[in-house]
């Protein structure tokens, strides 16, 4: 029996992740990831306009007029969502922690995916994968990736980006859109990614459709004005100690941490991975709906 509690939670956030999902975002989702090609439907007469390459001409030789093959998209897609439930996921300054907008956000695009008739699987790792549930279909499907991810208690509290990446290609056989949830701290990395785990995000997105995440709390970009504060590290357990009223180390702190973002930013893009910046002090429809415009944008170009 799921307590009352954990029920209320899923289904607040259900409410308010498919009124966006209903008004702006399963029809951009629907237009950005496409399938995996075309299926052939059935032959209709010639129409001026039509493309003289679709005639079939076996059918328009026995009818003695032209007819055209008319093929239908073939649908049908695997989102995969790959969250980060590493400690530090469970920061948050105000009233919303990183891990459940990560899993709002989950929500939506899973929520995006059944509207488009699109399965939904989930991956949930810290430095080693914690659990793996395979794409399926449904609202009740859809309620237990959210409840996974808002309550699943991890057994390890570090973050192993590689090992996530690895056992998805693994679970994986056919190309699909994978969604990678996670504000990207890494015991290797400031900003920029190690080069092991750039190696494996270039492989996943040579297979897949990959897609980043990356969720910041505001005030891990800036500190507050509090003196001398002591922090830990919730993957580590390091201790450090910082003066924050001193406004000139305040301001450095914001500059490398900005610095630390737009280098992460950068790798994606050179990887060709297409990547989401949020914060939980920030509303994230309006970087969603960029996000899809951008690649609609993109895919009309092309």
């Amino acid at each position: 029996m799921i307590p009352r509690e954990i029920l209320k939670k899923i289904r607040q956030i259900e409410i308010r992740t498919r009124r966006l999902v209903t008004e702006s975002l399963a029809g951009a989702y629907h237009s950005v990831f496409k399938g995996q090609g075309m299926n052939f439907d059935e032959v209709r007469e010639y129409q001026p306009g039509d493309d003289v390459r679709t005639i079939d001409w076996n059918v328009t030789a026995r009818m003695n007029h032209p007819f055209i093959k008319k093929f239908v998209e073939e649908r049908e897609l695997i989102l995969m969502l790959v969250v980060d439930v590493s400690g530090s996921g469970l920061f948050g300054s105000r009233a919303q922690s990183k891990r459940e907008l990560a899993a709002e956000i989950a929500s939506v695009l899973a929520f995006s995916a059944i509207r488009n008739n699109d399965k939904v699987g989930l991956l949930l790792f810290t430095d080693e994968v914690e659990k793996f549930i395979p794409p399926r279909k449904g609202r009740g499907h859809v309620l237990r990736v959210i409840r996974e991810v808002l309550f699943f208690e991890p057994k390890r509290r570090g973050t192993g980006l590689v090992n996530a990446l690895e056992f998805m290609g693994r679970v994986l056989p056919h190309r699909s859109i994978a969604v990678i949830i996670s504000d990207f701290q890494t015991p290797q990395s400031s900003g920029a990614l190690p080069l092991p785990i750039q190696t494996a995000f270039r492989m996943a997105n040579r297979r897949h459709d990959v897609v980043t995440v990356q969720i910041t709390d505001r005030y891990e970009m800036e500190l507050p004005a509090l003196g001398r504060l002591t922090f830990e590290d919730a993957e580590t357990g390091e201790i450090l100690e910082i003066n924050t009223a001193d406004s000139g180390s305040r301001d450095a702190f914001a500059l490398r941490r900005q610095k630390e973002l737009n280098d992460l930013a950068r790798q994606f893009r050179s990887s060709g991975i297409d990547s989401i910046q949020l914060r939980t002090d920030e509303p994230y429809s309006a970087a969603l709906g960029n996000f899809f415009e951008t690649r609609e944008r993109r895919r009309l170009r092309g």
